[in-house]
């Protein structure tokens, strides 16, 4: 019999304190779906990087974690919005070295590697970027 879901965190973002905060969320939430060490940090640094763009391009959003989880496998899914001035162009958004910020470019490039499910729309006053990482879960007994 597979546990219920654990209920979605959502976090304001406003400030550098909120993607600290949202990092944890993430990283809370994946320990207590089952992911291991690895895959936190994975989804950790991931979080990390969609917030600080939020807070850099738009000044305010939210962050949704959500256990997706079904019988055999783990899920878990992030929602990362804001209402900012959007994304103009989105396939040179996602190239590495591009950077409208003055950064290094690898935020949005580096996030989509590093989950298994990206996801990126964006228009003025709306974007929106889902990410998602599953993995098998590893049963002792099947009855």
């Amino acid at each position: 019999m597979m546990d219920a879901l654990i209920p979605s965190r959502r976090v304001t973002i406003t400030d550098s304190s909120d993607i600290v905060r949202a990092r944890g969320a993430a990283r809370s939430l994946a320990t207590d779906i089952g992911f291991g060490l690895a895959d936190q940090t994975r989804l950790a640094t991931a979080v990390s990087e969609l917030a600080r763009n939020v807070v850099q391009y738009a000044g305010s959003g939210s962050c949704e974690i959500i256990d997706a989880s079904v019988a055999d496998e783990m899920r878990i899914r992030i929602v990362v919005e804001d209402s900012g001035p959007g994304i103009p162009d989105i396939d040179l958004a996602m190239q590495d070295g591009y950077s409208t910020g003055g950064s290094l470019g690898a935020g949005l490039p580096g996030t989509r590697r590093l989950m298994e499910s990206f996801a990126i729309e964006s228009a003025p006053g709306q974007t929106r970027v889902t990410i998602g990482l599953a993995r098998q879960r590893h049963h002792q007994e099947r009855r």
